[in-house]
């Protein structure tokens, strides 16, 4: 389970989630706020890099979406 590529997905995305949910923070955005915990914890749930960053990908996504739209 403990790849090179699992771990290093799981650092990439948790680094990322970590900011977002800085930004919401800051913003006080609940929507940066809960993706950015969605993907800090998505290392947990998700046991494949792909499955992983696929997710993860579609939350940046899901976040700017609702950003765009005043949310």
């Amino acid at each position: 389970m403990f790849n090179a590529n699992f771990l290093f997905a799981s650092l990439i995305w948790g680094s990322v989630g970590m900011g977002y949910f800085i930004y919401g923070k800051k913003q006080a955005s609940w929507v940066a706020m809960i993706g950015g915990v969605l993907m800090m914890a998505a290392s947990y749930f998700i046991g494949s890099a792909l499955l992983m960053s696929l997710f993860c990908l579609g939350l940046i996504a899901a976040v700017y979406f609702l950003l765009k739209q005043g949310y």
